[in-house]
Parts: C-alpha cells; structure tokens; sequence
C-alpha cells in the first residue's frame, strides 16, 4: 500500500465535489489538515506530471494565514513523495505563482490562500504549466485518486526537493513594470493602498514607490490573525475615509491575496470591476488592441455597463462567476479583457490571470496619459443600474446544490422576470465558496429593485434556509 494512502480514510471527506470554484476550501483544520493536504500534494504531483509538457518543479506561494505554513509544509511533502522538486516562494500574491509559472520551466503552481474569505479559513488554487487554473479534467483526477480505495502506487519510490526561492517574487514586480508604457511615472500622485494584512503587502507599496508615488498603506503588514478583517476589497469603509484624509488621487484595496482589487477615486466613491473593464476597454479599443471591440464579463456585471458598452458599439459576453470561467471563454473567443465585478480583472495583453496589482497599476496609468482624474473618467462612462445582492446562509449542501429544483424559488423568479422585463435582470445562484445562496436583482427603477430582491430573498429563506 502506498504510503499515502494509509494516511487517509476517503470516507472522511466530504460529498464531492471537493473542488468549487476556485480550487479546494474551508476552514483550516477540517478538511484543511496536515494529513489530507499531504495526499492532496502527492496525487496532484502525479496529475501534473501527466499533464506536463517538460520536466520541472512546482511552484508554491501562500498568504499570511496563520495556517499557510502548515499546509505549504504538507502540500510539499506530498509532492515531494511523488518525486517532484519544490520551489517555495513564501508569502506572495497568488497572481506571481501564475505569472512565475507560466514564464518558467515550472510543471505547475500552487496557491495557499482563502483569498477574501475570514483568517480561519484556507484553501489551495491549482495552476497549470501555463499559469491558468488547472483544468477540471485534471482536479476530477485529483479527486477520484484521493477518494478510491483502489488506487494503488507501485512506481519506484522517487523523493523529490524543495528549495526556498523568495528571490523569485522580484522577477514578478519587474515583469508588473515591464507591463506599463515606457518611461511612466507616477510623481506627483498620491495612492492609498488597502493591502488587508495579506499576500500585497511586500509587492504592492514597492511597485507604486519605485514608479514615483507617493504611498500611503493601510493594513500593511502580514498578519494572520487580521487577513480580509473589516479591510480589503470586501470592506472599502477604511479605504474611503483615508482617500479623503489624505486628500489622494485614488486608492485601491486588495483581498487577501491580491488576484482582485477595487478602486475609490477621489471622492471616496467605489470604483469597482465593472468600471475598470469600461474604462480600460474604452483605451484598448481605441487603439485597436481589442478584437471584435469584445469584453468578456459574468452574469454580476451591471446591466448599465452592459447596456453603455453596447452604445460605443461593443460586444459583451457573460460567463459563469469565477475567473476561471471567464478565463475560458476569453481563450475561447480570442477576446483580450474580461473580467468580475468584483474586481478579478484579466487583459491577456499582459498576463495569463486576474491580477489586482497589475489591474491598480493599469488603471493607475490610464488616468496619468488622459489627463483627467479617476472621477472625471468615471463621470463620463455610465450609470450602474441599481443593484442589491443579498446572501442567504444555507448550512444544508444538498438543499443549497439542488435549489433549482425547489419549484417556490423557481416560480417567484419567473414573476420577478415578468414584473421587470426589458428593464431589469435577476441572477439567484449557490456560492462556490461559501454556504450561500446570491439572490442579485437589478432594474433601472431602484424601487422594484429593492422589493423584489426582498421577496426573493423571502422565498429563498423560507423554502431552503428553514
């Protein structure tokens, strides 16, 4: 028997699957412990050495979670014991494991983090040689040697190792200036910057300094305890009130480990995915560096950028949530940009993921050449239709999966989409995260907005969170 599998009981882990929408996660310590995360780390070394196109290592970065350590520690020995070399790099942002990766001879790469979920969770995010999330058919893989009491390793013993690379981390700051016009500078702007206690802060106040910012940082150092705690791209109260007090051109908050990023300009008004899509869009297409004038976005993007982008004659596509969808489809249709509302924003002009450091830089840059502020900017793009999301807590998984099939949900959104019509748009769909159900309503009337995301939400509670 291998030795991996005697370490654990398949008939501990939870129904599949275990991969949601972005990689395996939950709180540290349950299915997060030392003793899954090894066997994790073994059976997707054997997967990506199937996959790979060459020999090489995996890489492996975390965030600031007090459990980063523990499982960066298991994932490598497991990979370790499939005979793979590890280069750790330590605390970073998940998009330099994507980036470092694709421009190495990396297999594939690793990310520790629970992005912008609370410090007690975790979870671990997959890449391919190529920097992009792993492929569904390989975690499937993943999965069914982890649950199969059959799967027997009669390979050779073969001991990989590991190597401490946090040098690493400096190739990814210059590859985040390379992107950017030559010779830009930031002198004379002043930039809050909401790091969230996480995998930003190193990276994020160092890039904007060395492009001659000035730099005020909130939340700045690495810390467990406090990682996405009432800060970040999830909580922008603090981010808005230091934009103001410091009288700066802009400000962005990261989550925990800096993939996404929002905006406030100097008004301390939110500027989120959706705006920075139109508004880099806007630049991309007027240089012609934008195919078929296309974005590609997911069914949270607001009907008003939908409706504002379709007016300067673009087209949009909506995808699933998750960048990974988006990712899809951009790859699929050749489109360069797409992205979340949420601020996980892609231009395949400059990388293979979601980068919300690159993205603040991007938009950073954009407002330097037009010569406008961020608020100008965003005064001349469009109006958001209202928009309320609600989240309706759903412990029971077998309610939450299958909540298409409750016939009271699926008759009050069919009413909800005739009541509006043309003039509003409805999107109820489980979490792949978290144990929640999204109710999202939004109309041009922000008075049938509200009451029908309150009945909704009604019908949500009483036929599945009961």
């Amino acid at each position: 028997m291998s030795i991996v599998k005697a370490i654990l009981d398949a008939k501990t882990l939870p129904e599949p699957p275990l991969f949601g929408t972005d990689g395996i996660r939950g709180k540290a310590g349950d299915i997060l412990n030392a003793s899954f995360t090894l066997q994790l780390g073994y059976w997707a070394g054997k997967v990506l050495q199937v996959a790979a196109s060459r020999r090489g290592p995996v890489i492996i970065g975390q965030d600031s979670r007090n459990s980063s350590d523990m499982l960066a520690s298991a994932i490598t020995a497991g990979l370790t014991s499939a005979g793979l070399e590890v280069w750790n790099l330590g605390l970073c942002p998940t998009p330099c494991v994507a980036s470092l990766t694709n421009d190495s001879e990396a297999i594939g790469g690793i990310m520790i983090s629970a992005s912008h979920n609370p410090p007690q969770d975790n979870g671990i995010k997959f890449f391919g040689e190529q920097g992009t999330k792993l492929d569904d058919s390989f975690t499937q893989q993943i999965e069914i040697n982890l649950r199969s009491s059959d799967v027997s390793d009669e390979n050779v013993p073969a001991w990989g190792k590991q190597y401490h690379r946090p040098e690493l981390v400096k190739q990814y700051v210059q590859f985040l200036k390379a992107s950017l016009p030559n010779a830009l500078s930031f002198q004379g702007m002043r930039i809050v910057l909401d790091l969230a206690w996480g995998a930003s802060v190193r990276v994020a106040p160092a890039v904007f300094q060395q492009l001659g910012a000035e730099v005020i940082s909130l939340h700045q150092l690495a810390n467990g305890d406090r990682i996405n705690v009432n800060c970040g791209s999830t909580h922008l109260e603090l981010l808005k009130q230091g934009v103001q007090e410091y009288s700066a051109d802009l400000g962005f908050a990261f989550d925990g480990d800096a993939d996404r990023v929002m905006a406030v300009d100097s008004q301390g008004r939110v500027i989120d995915g959706d705006y920075i899509l139109y508004l880099w869009g806007d630049l991309l297409r007027q240089t012609q560096q934008l195919p078929d004038d296309l974005i590609v976005a997911t069914v949270m993007a607001n009907l008003g950028f939908e409706r504002a982008w379709q007016r300067q004659g673009g087209k949009m596509q909506r995808t699933p949530v998750g960048d990974r969808h988006v990712q899809a489809a951009m790859w699929r249709t050749g489109a360069m940009l797409g992205g979340e509302q949420s601020g996980h924003i892609l231009c395949h002009h400059h990388g293979v993921s979601g980068d919300g450091i690159q993205t603040a830089l991007h938009l950073t840059s954009l407002v330097c050449q037009s010569g406008n502020s961020l608020a100008e900017l965003v005064d001349n793009s469009f109006r958001t239709y209202p928009q309320i999301l609600r989240n309706v807590r759903v412990e029971d998984r077998e309610r939450r999966s299958k909540w298409r099939e409750c016939d009271p949900v699926q008759q009050a959104i069919a009413e909800a989409e005739a009541a509006m019509g043309e003039q509003g748009r409805i999107l109820v769909r489980a979490s792949g995260t978290e144990p929640l159900i999204r109710v999202m309503v939004e109309a041009a009337d922000a008075k049938l907005t509200r009451y029908w995301t309150d009945r909704l939400v009604s019908v949500v509670e009483q036929n599945l969170a009961a």
